[in-house]
């Protein structure tokens, strides 16, 4: 079925954001007329999408792997002082 048009300039904005200036947040809204929140909830489900990953598969496997490093770190808990034994 391919991508919506809004869901393509997601990937691409997120593909690309660290090269703008100034805050994530306010880009998002002023470039993507969305509020971070509904971003972010776009964005959690496009990496789940097929579509998504055959028009940029390299940012949504970084996106993945980022996705599932933050998951395994819930699940094995975090230290407070990890070079305490």
């Amino acid at each position: 079925m391919g991508l919506a048009r809004r869901d393509r300039a997601i990937l691409d904005f997120e593909r690309s954001w660290w090269a703008r200036s100034g805050p994530k947040e306010a880009a998002i809204r002023n470039e993507l007329g969305v509020s971070g929140s509904q971003y972010y909830q776009r964005l959690r489900a496009l990496l789940d999408d097929p579509s998504a990953y055959a028009y940029d598969p390299l940012t949504v496997k970084r996106l993945q792997r980022r996705r599932e490093h933050r998951r395994r770190g819930q699940i094995a808990g975090t230290r407070a002082d990890p070079g305490t034994r």
